[in-house]
């Protein structure tokens, strides 16, 4: 990160790193776990046991046999698969290496590609196979299957905490399931179904010798232990890890179990354990993580669901459920414009989302808006020119569906406002069903969120749909980002978020640095959202209130209000910092202009009460460079003299 400056006093911070454990399998949490066990609940209602359908009966998915299905392929769809494929036709299977594992302990570095990578290629060759079904690429799907089945391990190197060994290489006489194990099951178990008829032409010991990895690296660990975090039976509020594991691994039980007893059960335990999840989420549906995260949380989630009721055929049904159907309704009321979305926390600031999740979550829960919205991501995501990705199961699922979701209604979502009283987020536009004018979204809540941020009373602003006042999100994924110093990272801190600096103190991390009295009112004319912020900053600040308030006027301009009472001022300086992707220019005194992509915005503020200062932040991380290639500004408006009370506002509107 490299700066430049033009303005009268640097920022001094003064923060005091406090230890935190920020586990990204299981997040602390500043609500209470409600006991609803909805899904138990409903299993006990349609007795499981006697209704779950144990064979292969419940599987409408077509097989490699069923030719006419995938020559019914859209063409420019089957070229890019085939294409593809090819593309690992002479593709030399990779030895993850020790130091691959290691470089996690040695320097941070996850070394993500070394796991993603094969698993592009078996997914590209299975999909490319199937819709060709010349047999072709047979033999380099065969060797994706050895290549895994002498693997020690499928996870991702930054999650060995859960093994008693120590970090840094896997250990392979204690087999653990993470994400990355998840992922990998989950599509060699669809490998095995598809096309262990294949192998079994081949040389019985490919399918036998595959299933008998799929079992003892990932089924029988996840079924006989209870200590993985995220699964929730050990306490604690599981975050998105939780319906994004047990999402995999119901495929997984239910492509490989033989025996119906133990299938029940395997299926029972996801149920519980998605259940842990449920009782920690808030009543309002809202997702602390943010909208791309809740790919991983609410859509996995609704997948989850979709599979329990067609093995149960069609009795596991808990779409009419107040909860489940918030959840659902999140996504799309933070749409700000698409790909924009409110990216609080370390959400991205963009996302393509889930077109088939949003559009059947939709359909499922009645929800004509997002059901069109879900059609909408389908179409601006071009579904219907180019392969998809991700899972193999989901991608057969996405092409099951293009018929319907394709000539589909389909209509951006673009709600007039939405406020989730218990998660603390908020946001309006100038006009239902636009997004042209002024957006905008702002939050309370604790620091103590899952991938929190310190970014209580933080706001974006956009116009036409265009980022103004930015969140920044988060630099790539290091072994630093979920440590003990993960708040000595830029992209975390307070004052690098829409939000004050008090007495040159910063917010703090922890449940206990909390917003109060969040609230917002709308009509037709204004919105409004306040929340007292004080309560987010260490003694050091020496404040007493800070009622930070956000204002739109409908049509005309946008507000930001801060009213304080000090209970004594330092030598360190109070200011009030803004984040933007916008060209900042000082007009005169009392007046800076905000150029964006295809907008104008003056800024007026009171140069009697703050100064400001222009720092430009060149962005050299490549996960922020995504969102933010040109660099981003921040605005820092020092108080001149800050008095123990008093207020002061800055209003934009158009040029």
């Amino acid at each position: 990160m490299k700066k430049t400056f033009c303005f009268l006093k640097i920022l001094k911070s003064d923060t005091c790193l406090l230890f935190i454990f920020l586990l990204i399998a299981t997040a602390e949490t500043g609500a209470r776990i409600k006991e609803r066990n909805i899904l138990a609940a409903e299993a006990v209602n349609i007795n499981l046991p006697n209704t779950l359908i144990t064979d292969d009966s419940w599987n409408t998915f077509p097989d490699y046999s069923n030719r006419s299905f995938w020559e019914s392929v859209p063409s420019d769809l089957r070229n890019d698969y085939i294409r593809r494929a090819e593309s690992y036709l002479d593709y030399n299977w990779p030895v993850v290496k020790a130091t691959d594992y290691l470089e996690f302990i040695r320097s941070g570095d996850r070394r993500q590609s070394a796991y993603s990578a094969p698993g592009r290629a078996l997914n590209s060759l299975v999909m490319g196979e199937l819709v060709e079904g010349k047999g072709r690429f047979i033999d380099q799907i065969i060797n994706a299957v050895w290549y895994y089945s002498e693997q020690t391990w499928w996870g991702w190197s930054a999650h060995l905490y859960f093994q008693k060994a120590p970090g840094g290489l896997p250990d392979i006489n204690e087999p653990t399931v993470d994400l990355g194990v998840g992922e990998i099951a989950s599509d060699l178990s669809w490998t095995w179904y598809l096309f262990k008829d294949e192998f079994d032409k081949v040389h019985p010991l490919i399918s036998a010798r595959l299933k008998q990895e799929i079992t003892g690296k990932a089924l029988k660990p996840y079924f006989e232990r209870t200590d993985f975090g995220y699964m929730g039976f050990r306490g604690g509020r599981p975050n998105n890890w939780n319906p994004w594991v047990n999402y995999n691994m119901l495929n997984v039980f239910l492509l490989i179990e033989e025996d119906p007893a133990r299938k029940v059960a395997q299926v029972q335990k996801i149920i519980n354990s998605l259940d842990k999840f449920l009782n920690g989420y808030h009543d309002d549906g809202g997702c602390d993580e943010g909208p791309s995260y809740w790919g991983a949380a609410g859509a996995y989630l609704y997948q989850s669901l979709a599979v329990l009721k067609e093995v149960t055929g069609g009795k596991f049904d808990v779409y009419d459920n107040q909860l489940v159907q918030n959840i659902g309704k999140y996504f799309y009321k933070v749409n700000i414009h698409a790909p924009y979305f409110i990216n609080f926390a370390d959400a991205d600031a963009t996302t393509g989302g889930n077109p088939a999740a949003v559009y059947m979550y939709g359909k499922a829960i009645n929800d004509p808006a997002m059901q069109q919205f879900g059609a909408y991501l389908a179409m601006i995501n071009k579904w219907d020119q180019q392969g998809f990705s991700g899972k193999i199961c989901d991608q057969i699922k996405n092409i099951a569906l293009l018929p319907e979701i394709t000539t589909a209604e389909a209509r951006e979502a673009l709600v007039s406002d939405f406020w989730f009283p218990e998660t603390e987020i908020a946001g309006a536009r100038d006009k239902e069903g636009s997004f042209t004018g002024f957006f905008f979204g702002a939050k309370g809540g604790f620091n103590a969120e899952s991938h929190n941020h310190n970014d209580i009373g933080s706001c974006v602003l956009y116009y036409d749909g265009k980022p103004c006042l930015i969140d920044l999100g988060r630099e790539t994924y290091t072994a630093k980002t979920f440590s003990v110093r993960r708040y000595e990272i830029w992209t975390m801190q307070s004052q690098y978020h829409n939000l004050p600096v008090i007495n040159g103190t910063e917010q703090m991390q922890g449940s206990e640095f909390k917003a109060q009295n969040s609230a917002f009112i709308a009509n037709d004319r204004k919105t409004v959202f306040s929340t007292e912020i004080a309560g987010a900053y260490p003694e050091e600040a020496q404040v007493k209130s800070w009622i930070r308030v956000y204002t739109l006027n409908r049509g005309k301009n946008f507000i930001i209000t801060d009213k304080f009472e000090l209970s004594a001022v330092s030598s360190e300086l109070t200011s009030c910092n803004l984040m933007t992707y916008c060209k900042v220019t000082e007009i005169k005194p009392g007046l800076l202009r905000f150029d964006g992509n295809g907008f104008s915005l003056n800024m007026s503020y009171n140069p009697k009460i703050v100064s400001p200062g222009i720092e430009f932040i060149e962005v050299t991380d490549a996960s922020l460079r995504r969102y933010w290639p040109n660099g981003v500004t921040r605005v820092i408006l020092q108080f001149v003299r800050p008095p123990l009370k008093g207020s002061q506002s800055v209003t934009f509107t158009k040029v």
